[in-house]
């Protein structure tokens, strides 16, 4: 068989989509369809043991075990919330623990699944943020979090399987664009998850020419934190904001939009942060700023973690925010809060990983010098 030096041995099949499997049984020597034959048995059959694939010759199955594998991320915890959510602590090949979570809906069955160890972003309303940043996932632990759900799915008897997956875990996956596509490929593949172009959505803070390399390259859906509206205050809230402005950003959300069906939409996440950006003025900028572009604006309010000082507003304020919106003929979804008492909920990830950036160990010092500052003024 051909000598597969140039390439990183063994293989996790988790990590390849279709052509790079098709490449890879070529290099062995073999016919591209038996790409199409493995990624049935592992993902139609749940087969991880190559000697059971009796479509294969002996020879094949047993050279496969030496050169391949379907390496799962290790499971660590399991955390149910009330609601019906459920999180988990995975290991990844890096030895980070990420956190992956599942939010039922009747039957639809939504995962949360992480792209990066920790962030290398630093928007100020996300708990995942402030851990830090070690380093990109690989392709396979991206997809090992949705394999190891899907497998937990059918030994718990649940009666539904995933139906929709978002990249709105841990991390900002156009700043691991490399391998977040090759996920979104497997996905949405019919020899794999078999999902909708739909029912995959890539959700990113802004990375303008990721968004750009996503036209012609994949065709899953589009969600953009933007949390504001005017330059200002999302460059405080999404400091990326400062290299990549509102106006950039909203050009390539059009551009991309234009490469999909015309039925198709962007969703503008907008999380509501108290006394922040949720005043009326703050709705009239988010009308403007959506009103020649297909989208809808899903609404999340503010799900508090440790050591931060932003508030959840009032149902209230949560409400008038919304009705402004819709009173305006924007299309505005009000996100319930789900699994926050096992900090599940948005922007409360945070696994356990090590913090190469030493960004965790800053905001704990201004954390402790703001104390020691308020402490001090009180005894004035």
């Amino acid at each position: 068989m051909t000598d597969l030096k140039h390439m990183d041995l063994p293989v996790n099949v988790l990590g390849e989509n279709r052509e790079s499997l098709e490449y890879f049984f070529q290099e062995l020597g073999e016919q591209k369809y038996r790409a199409h034959q493995l990624m049935q048995w592992v993902y139609h059959y749940n087969c991880r043991d190559f000697t059971e694939i009796t479509v294969f010759s002996k020879k094949l199955r047993n050279h496969l075990c030496s050169v391949a594998s379907v390496g799962l991320p290790t499971h660590l915890e399991t955390h149910k919330s009330h609601d019906g959510t459920i999180r988990w602590v995975l290991e990844t090949s890096t030895g980070d623990a990420i956190e992956t979570v599942l939010i039922p809906d009747g039957k639809r069955m939504t995962l949360c699944i992480s792209s990066q160890a920790g962030c290398s972003l630093d928007c100020t309303f996300c708990a995942t943020g402030k851990q830090g940043f070690n380093g990109n996932l690989t392709t396979a632990d991206i997809v090992g979090q949705t394999y190891f759900v899907q497998d937990w799915l059918h030994k718990n008897r649940y009666p539904n399987g995933i139906s929709n997956v978002v990249f709105m875990g841990m991390g900002e996956p156009l700043m691991n664009f490399e391998a977040s596509m090759p996920a979104a490929d497997i996905f949405m593949d019919d020899l794999a998850f078999g999902l909708s172009k739909r029912r995959v959505t890539i959700s990113t803070s802004g990375v303008v020419p990721m968004i750009d390399a996503m036209v012609g390259r994949t065709e899953a859906s589009l969600a953009v934190s933007l949390h504001a509206a005017n330059d200002q205050l999302r460059n405080e809230l999404v400091p990326l904001n400062r290299k990549y402005p509102l106006d950039r950003l909203f050009e390539s959300c059009k551009t991309y939009l234009d490469s999909l069906d015309t039925r198709r939409n962007i969703t503008f996440e907008y999380t509501l942060i108290k006394e922040v950006n949720d005043q009326p003025s703050h709705a009239e900028e988010l009308i403007d700023f959506t009103s020649n572009i297909r989208s809808k604006i899903n609404l999340i309010p503010f799900n508090p973690f440790p050591r931060t000082s932003y508030e959840r507003p009032s149902i209230d304020q949560i409400k008038l925010f919304q009705s402004t919106l819709m009173d305006r003929g924007v299309m505005a979804t009000l996100r319930t809060t789900r699994g926050d008492d096992i900090n599940a909920a948005c922007g409360q990830l945070v696994g356990d990983v090590h913090d190469r950036t030493r960004r965790k160990i800053r905001h704990e010092k201004l954390h402790r010098k703001s104390l020691a500052l308020d402490v001090s003024n009180a005894n004035e």
